[in-house]
């Protein structure tokens, strides 16, 4: 222990000198030194003035007595090569036929290739899984603009089951070679691993290795060119309703400047009940011949479970959609992290930027037959309703708090429809649920011109609040004429983005709000 502490302190002197004084020249890929050792960077694949460095690893691997438990900090000396993403979190499906989509569904949806791409990338294949994950990656370019620049960290989707900082489409280098940002990409424990439902244990793991990756970006990111004091939390999806659950988590000490949640809250991707959870967590421990709520003791019931193969485990879990539990491996109601009523619960004060697509539904249905077949009208009307309860409803509803208590807000409806984001087209998907993600990223091929001018403004509108989250999307885009202003439910506030293949264009703050 005395000589990892000796370590510690050698490695916090570079850093500390790193946090006040810019190095006078930036080499591209060059070693930073970090507290998880010295890491090594290359030029990225396409945007050669960026920094690229992967798979830094932000935790200890959670596993043996560590599964199953709170992250403990990663501390090392050994060198990160920084070449390759780390492994991803190990997932549980979706549905029971995730790794092949049923022919029936295709035509009757009209799947097109790209939505067929997509629905195979659920469970992120070809992308290799470990429970030892728990690592962040970082693109930068220190060598132009600000000294000290505004960090975003995102934070991936994926139903809190699957999802992955190696996904494609979250490779930062194009956002981080347009945006005067440092962009972070983490991967924090998912499914069973994640958010196992333990009554006598820790809830909630995933969440906090989230905090544990913002506190190594506060820690770690100035040596990399980054402002400590400017950081953004974003994600998508179960993505968005964690950057809502850590505002909430972490009201008095947020560390973050400014936050995005992108279709999802704490309200509208509901966490689970406790009871639900307990169930859970039983019913995966009595599968596995470990022992049940009556018969065993929870400390024996644990270390059974914390001595299983990941295999072992996996195959007793859940498809999500087929499961009598919404949400069987989700965040969990414990009253310290995630909370029975969020609605009168503090949240941090900060600036907030929050939205959803058009049409969310778009995604979620090819995974169902019609529930009503024999009724088009009502089907349709179902999954409105869908829309508008799950996520419409929501944001307005954040929004207007976070508004109301003073904060800097603003909200956005995607509308984006372009061809090589076409899901379906019986009924057509529309801006469906995720189709945004690409475009913001910069990652999609074969883009339109209008797709590309829509997904610069994008990028140019998240930068821009990442950089001043108080003033700077009010002057974004004011050469124009445009500016975003901040959020007023009976005033020109909500920003369309995409429709009709524009950059965006304002309607009133709750014009999408009927019946909530």
């Amino acid at each position: 222990m005395r000589s990892v502490s000796l370590v510690t302190v050698a490695l916090a002197m570079p850093l500390a000198a790193a946090s006040t004084c810019h190095p006078p020249k930036w080499t591209v890929g060059q070693t930073v030194l970090t507290t998880s050792g010295p890491v090594e960077g290359h030029a990225a694949a396409v945007a050669s003035e960026v920094s690229e460095y992967l798979g830094i690893p932000y935790a200890q691997p959670p596993v043996g007595s560590l599964r199953f438990q709170p992250p403990v900090r990663y501390n090392g000396t050994q060198r990160v090569d920084g070449k390759n993403f780390g492994f991803s979190c190990i997932p549980s499906n979706l549905t029971a036929f995730d790794a092949e989509y049923p022919q029936e569904l295709i035509e009757q949806f009209g799947i097109t290739d790209v939505g067929l791409e997509l629905i195979k990338s659920i469970n992120n294949p070809g992308i290799p899984v470990s429970e030892d994950c728990l690592t962040l990656n970082i693109w930068t370019k220190p060598q132009t603009g600000e000294k000290r620049k505004a960090v975003m960290v995102w934070v991936h989707g994926g139903t809190f089951i699957s999802g992955s900082s190696a996904v494609p489409d979250y490779n930062g280098q194009f956002f981080a070679e347009q945006e005067d940002v440092v962009l972070v990409t983490i991967n924090y424990r998912v499914s069973f691993f994640g958010f196992p439902g333990n009554p006598h244990g820790p809830q909630n793991l995933g969440l906090l290795d989230q905090r544990l990756a913002v506190e190594w970006v506060r820690d770690n990111i100035a040596a990399f060119g980054g402002d400590p004091s400017r950081i953004t939390l974003f994600g998508e999806s179960a993505g968005g309703a964690s950057v809502d659950h850590y505002t909430h988590a972490f009201a008095s000490n947020p560390i973050i400047a400014a936050a995005i949640s992108m279709s999802g809250t704490v309200t509208g991707i509901r966490p689970r009940p406790a009871a639900d959870a307990a169930y859970i967590w039983y019913n995966t421990t009595t599968a596995l011949n470990c022992g049940d709520a009556s018969t065993t003791p929870p400390s024996q019931i644990l270390s059974c479970m914390q001595s299983a193969t990941p295999h072992q485990i996996v195959a007793t879990l859940r498809n999500v959609i087929n499961s009598p539990i919404p949400m069987p491996y989700s965040p969990t109601v414990d009253e310290t992290l995630v909370f029975s009523s969020p609605q009168t619960h503090p949240v941090a004060m900060i600036p907030l930027l929050i939205g959803n697509n058009d049409n969310e539904a778009g995604l979620f249905r090819v995974f169902l037959p019609p529930l009503f077949p024999d009724n088009v009208t009502r089907e349709e009307e179902f999954w409105h309703g869908d829309n508008q309860s799950k996520f419409s409803c929501p944001a307005g509803a954040r929004a207007a708090r976070s508004a109301r208590e003073g904060n800097p807000t603003w909200r956005y409806r995607w509308h984006g429809v372009f061809a090589n984001t076409e899901l379906a087209t019986r009924p057509p998907s529309g801006a469906y649920h995720y189709s945004e993600v690409g475009v913001l990223f910069g990652t999609l091929k074969g883009n339109t011109r209008e797709e590309e001018t829509v997904g610069r403004w994008m990028r140019g509108a998240w930068g821009a609040f990442a950089r001043d989250p108080v003033k700077g999307l009010e002057r974004y885009g004011r050469g124009k004429g445009k500016g975003w202003p901040r959020y007023d439910e009976e005033g020109k506030t909500l920003a369309r983005i995409g429709l009709e293949g524009r950059e965006v264009s304002f309607v009133r703050g709750d014009f999408y709000d009927a019946g909530c």
